[in-house]
């Protein structure tokens, strides 16, 4: 019987998501002949950790789901033991890239992939703390019946499970390797308030995120789409389709990939304080050409409110500024990827993280001034709303060159952690997650 990692990932207050995905991971295992490794990965304070661990408690006992809570404690014992096993000569900079001081949605995400291995799961499934789903006729829409469909199938034999595919028949042999969907609502980036208070800052901000050579028409379509998931329209019938999906179409907190094509061959960048760090193995199942399933089980997302006032906000607008600067590297890695295609597989059909490295390594001696002039625009834009987005301005004025250096660095610890990724997941594959009390560690 195969295994799944359903696994939420979170530094906030969420009892009430936790229950659902325990909804979800029942459904998961009455509906397929499947174990569930439900899996919470806690960054939070105590007292929240507490509510959580509660929440969990109370969930019906099921003989095929297993809970595993671990706080950053119990995760960095795993991490310690994964990272001393893997081979490599730098195990104390291994264990700082997975688990940093600071906040990385990479790195998280990256954990579960490890976790998930030593837990002999096939497949990671992910959601996210500040989201909900939707529900039509009083039944809830569950994302991972989709993604038990097909992911992991030949996609020949996935055309059955879904409604219709687009999918060029040379790729029906390949393995399905990643299943998601996006999110109705809020914008999957707090910035809203931006739009509202000023519509041509925010089309200027936004567009910042572009190639700086792409023409005005072009950005100003990348600014109509961004953020916006697929839009406000609430769910009524099931549709899913198997094609090469489109990057643009889906997202972090309704995702899923199966780990021998995907997420046990690369992993996500560990940018510390980076929003949208978490995306790049999307854009790569799409420039690999590596089949996928999108569906129409949205998740709805909204915001809470720590990232609208005080340090929250300050911090919460340095991750985006972040995220603006990473494209940098990022669109040349994209670019280099795209034109690579076929060459990102291994024979055996999955991705090789040597070529994903030395294109990430590559883009760490790139000329810095795009990222320049990006910062003077947007220093530009924050100072003409005025109020608390001219004290972002003058934060970010004020680590200029950090910023600048920080963006470069980040994809040279990306670069080193796909080198030693494969050697890590090995490790963690002969690692137990949660050692006995009293055992040697």
């Amino acid at each position: 019987m195969r295994s799944i990692c359903l696994t939420l990932p979170t530094n906030r207050h969420c009892p009430d998501t936790i229950t659902a995905l325990g909804a979800e991971a029942a459904h998961a295992a009455d509906h397929f002949d499947i174990d569930v490794h439900l899996l919470v990965l806690d960054s939070c304070p105590a007292e929240d950790r507490a509510a959580h661990a509660d929440a969990l408690r109370l969930l019906p006992d099921h003989p095929r789901i297993t809970v595993h809570h671990l706080d950053e404690a119990a995760q960095r014992d795993f991490l310690t033991r994964v990272t001393a096993r893997s081979g490599s000569t730098k195990p104390g900079l291994l264990l700082d890239l997975m688990l940093p001081d600071g906040l990385s949605y990479g790195a998280c995400t990256n954990r579960a992939f490890l976790i998930a291995a030593a837990l002999g799961c096939e497949s990671v499934h992910r959601r996210d703390s500040d989201s909900r789903y939707q529900s039509v006729d009083g039944r809830t829409v569950f994302p991972v019946h989709h993604e038990l469909l097909s992911l992991g199938a030949r996609a020949a034999d996935a055309v059955p499970h879904v409604t219709e595919s687009t999918l060029p028949g040379p790729l029906l042999e390949r393995r399905v390797a990643m299943v998601g969907s996006s999110f109705v609502g809020e914008l999957s980036v707090d910035i809203a308030r931006i739009r509202d208070a000023d519509p041509d800052v925010y089309r200027d901000v936004v567009s910042l995120w572009a190639p700086e050579d792409w023409s005005a028409e072009r950005k100003h379509a990348l600014v109509e789409e961004s953020f916006t998931g697929a839009g406000t329209e609430p769910f009524a019938a099931d549709h899913a389709l198997l094609t090469v999906v489109d990057p643009m179409r889906v997202d972090m907190c309704n995702i899923a990939f199966h780990g021998a094509t995907v997420s046990e061959r690369v992993p996500l960048p560990p940018a510390r304080d980076t929003i949208g760090s978490d995306y790049f193995l999307i854009h790569l199942v799409h420039d690999a050409r590596l089949p996928g399933v999108l569906h129409n089980r949205n998740i709805v997302n909204y915001h809470t409110g720590e990232r609208r006032t005080g340090p929250g906000f300050l911090a919460y607008q340095t991750r985006f500024a972040k995220f603006l600067l990473s494209m940098l590297y990022f669109h040349f890695v994209y670019d280099r990827m795209a034109e690579a295609g076929d060459v990102l597989l291994d024979e055996h059909g999955r991705a090789r993280p040597g070529a994903v490295a030395a294109l990430a390594r590559e883009s760490t001696g790139l000329d810095t001034g795009e990222n320049v002039r990006r910062l003077d625009a947007l220093d530009t834009a924050y100072r003409r709303l005025g109020g608390r987005y001219a004290g972002v301005a003058d934060h970010l004025a004020g680590r200029r060159a950090h910023l600048l250096d920080e963006a470069r660095d980040d994809m040279a610890d990306f670069a080193l952690l796909t080198e030693a990724w494969e050697g890590m997941v090995t490790a963690a594959k002969a690692t137990p997650v949660e050692l006995p009390e009293g055992h040697p560690r």
